[in-house]
């Protein structure tokens, strides 16, 4: 009798580690394709409706969480947008996202927040597993260029200065179980797209996170930003990302990266210029020559903002991991 794995029900099995709207929006193209998805997710968040759920429950902040779960809700459009509804009105309400409401009641409800993401995940009809980082709500703290030290991930882009590195209090914070055993099992992992500094590698800093990537033998892909983002990857090139991972990691850690190489129009990068963002450039010969393989393809959309296209992104990510598994046979 063959194997589940290599059976023709076998579904690859994916982890991408991140958080904020970035993921978000690639996570809502990957649910389309047959692939088994966990969402590792970062627990560094302390501003706005999370930050305060933090302070005042102290839980696991939601917000990265909801907007992930919604993202892979199977799920009427209007239940969506009431997990993602805010509050402007009413005293120690207004400011709240209905979403991160309910996370908090599930956490009490089912006495742990990780049981309350998962009874929350059956009920949306989540169409994978949505699990945070650590159980542990960590503290993100930059050192910037002129030596000084931002704490708060909600106040480190705001600084205005120049990022030499990030940590988390505690630095020996530890690894949901369920987010290490995802990670042993998978098949490819991705890491981005999101903030560089305050989404991503707060995730990778969780140590036993980044040991177990690292010896892992899944296809590892990173997903580079569209623009650069004020107070964090000002003036970034592709291979400032790609370092910035290896300086706090100590490791080279993906195969491939994933780069959008589409024209963006000039209207749009002069209003986002406006905000201090300026498109990614790939400087690729030195990407390449740090030894990466690159997909680079037009891979935005813009609408209000600036996204990854989701459709296209997940069709490069689906077919590089069947590549990977066909070779693996």
């Amino acid at each position: 009798m063959s194997s589940d794995r290599e059976s023709a029900a076998y579904l690859p099995r994916i982890v991408v580690l991140g958080g904020g709207t970035g993921l978000s929006v690639m996570l809502r193209g990957l649910k389309q394709k047959p692939i088994d998805i966990t969402a590792v997710v970062t627990v560094a968040d302390d501003g706005g409706s999370s930050g305060i759920l933090r302070s005042e429950l102290e839980i696991i902040p939601p917000g990265d969480i909801r907007n992930v779960l919604t993202a892979l809700a199977d799920v009427e459009p209007l239940l969506g947008q009431l997990l993602e509804y805010r509050f402007d009105k009413g005293n120690g309400l207004a400011g709240h996202s209905l979403g991160n409401l309910m996370l908090a009641a599930m956490r009490d409800i089912t006495g742990d927040f990780v049981t309350g993401v998962r009874e929350l995940s059956r009920v949306l009809a989540v169409r994978g597993r949505v699990l945070p980082s650590s159980d542990q709500a960590l503290v993100l703290r930059a050192e910037m260029e002129d030596g000084s030290i931002i704490e708060g991930e909600s106040k480190i882009p705001k600084a205005g200065g120049v990022i030499r590195r990030v940590s988390i209090e505690p630095k020996d914070a530890r690894a949901l179980p369920e987010a290490l055993e995802a990670l042993r099992e998978a098949d490819a992992i991705l890491v981005g797209p999101g903030s560089l500094y305050t989404s991503i590698l707060p995730n990778l800093l969780v140590p036993e996170i980044t040991k177990t990537i690292v010896e892992s033998k899944a296809l590892k892909m990173f997903i580079c930003n569209v623009m650069t983002q004020p107070g964090e990857t000002d003036d970034y090139k592709v291979s400032d990302h790609l370092k910035a991972v290896r300086d706090h990691v100590g490791e080279d850690l993906f195969d491939y990266v994933i780069v959008n190489n589409g024209e963006i129009p000039e209207q749009v990068q002069a209003r986002y210029a406006e905000q201090g963002a300026r498109v990614v450039h790939l400087d690729l010969d030195e990407v390449t020559k740090q030894g990466y393989k690159i997909i680079a393809d037009k891979l935005v959309l813009f609408r209000t903002y600036l996204r990854h296209d989701a459709e296209r992104l997940s069709q490069h990510i689906y077919q590089l991991v069947e590549s990977w598994m066909f070779k693996k046979r």
